[in-house]
């Protein structure tokens, strides 16, 4: 039977240590791509409720009626010459 050959504790240290930092890394960007689908997910959902109001404001205010975020202001479209 062959002789059983370990690492030095050292190397064996530093090899356990080091992959246990690549799992942690990799648990850590599992996470990260988790939230970035649930962030997406609830985006999809605010660009739909944007959209919904979108349209209600369009048929209330015209088309291209300018909307001031900041304050409120309504300013009707341009008319063209």
């Amino acid at each position: 039977m062959a002789k059983t050959i370990k690492l030095k504790k050292e190397e064996l240290d530093s090899v356990q240590s080091l992959n246990q930092k690549f799992l942690q890394l990799k648990v850590k960007i599992a996470d990260a791509e988790i939230n970035k689908a649930k962030s997406i997910a609830e985006l999809d959902l605010v660009q739909a409720e944007f959209s919904k109001l979108e349209s209600s404001l369009i048929e209330t205010y015209g088309k291209d009626a300018t909307i001031d975020l900041r304050t409120g202001e309504v300013k009707p479209p341009e008319k063209k010459k």
